[in-house]
């Protein structure tokens, strides 16, 4: 299982495409928080943020050069940690998504 891990979250960035459609989701996500900030529901879109922060960190880590393999890793991690980190904050504490 480590060799898995370690094949694909520390593997080279994917380059130009799979960098569009992060940076492409989290100005989406961001786009729904302005959304919901702009009619009063801020608070209860705060998990948008939280999605907003993960796929910008997942498109950086697949804007890097092809050489920094362990910064990517580490990016495409903390990624995983924030977007798990929504979920279960959705699981344990449910009026951050639903009023």
């Amino acid at each position: 299982m480590p060799s898995l891990v370690s094949e694909v979250v520390f593997s080279e960035p994917s380059g130009r495409p799979q960098t569009l459609v992060q940076f492409s989701s989290a100005l989406f996500f961001l786009g729904l928080y302005a959304y919901a900030w702009s009619v009063g529901n801020a608070t209860s879109s705060l998990w948008l943020l939280g999605m907003v922060v993960g796929t910008a960190l997942s498109g950086t880590a697949e804007a890097l050069p092809k050489q920094h393999r362990w910064v990517a890793g580490v990016l495409r991690l903390a990624a995983i940690l924030v977007i798990v980190t929504v979920l279960a904050a959705t699981v344990f504490v449910p009026e951050l998504v639903v009023v």
